[in-house]
């Protein structure tokens, strides 16, 4: 009996496992990985949220009309953990961002790689540790 009981919640513990990890995405499944961009705007928002950080910007087209674009970064917390504070970027602030698109390129979605501030400070996926001049 003992061991019915184990071999239960041992493939309980193992399905839950399994439906927690395929609600997890992979940043390739949803972002071209060989589509780079890069797109140069004002922040409006940050979003310090789970399970992914968000960058939103305004950004003027081609032909002049701005567009909104979102891009996902690392975990809040790793981010935090790499020395990032949510008063760092601010609303209104000139950014260039270069990253990856979303599969789907009329969306105006991306991960970001590296985000540069008007005074040359870089920030990472996860935080300022993360880009080329990391510590």
């Amino acid at each position: 009996m003992k061991d019915r009981v184990w071999m239960l919640l041992a493939g309980a513990t193992l399905a839950l496992g399994a439906s927690v990890a395929s609600a997890h995405h992979s940043f390739a499944a949803v972002y071209n990985m060989q589509q780079p961009i890069t797109v140069k705007g004002t922040i409006v928002e940050v979003r310090l949220t789970n399970p992914h950080s968000w960058f939103y910007l305004d950004v003027k087209n081609d032909a002049g009309q701005v567009e909104r674009w979102a891009f996902e970064a690392g975990t809040p917390s790793g981010m935090i953990r790499n020395g990032y504070k949510s008063s760092v970027i601010k609303q209104g602030e000139e950014v260039t961002i270069t990253g990856f698109q979303a599969r789907d390129p009329s969306s105006h979605i991306g991960m970001l790689r590296e985000l540069v501030m008007a005074d040359g400070t870089k920030f990472g996926l996860f935080g300022p540790q993360e880009g080329p001049n990391a510590r």
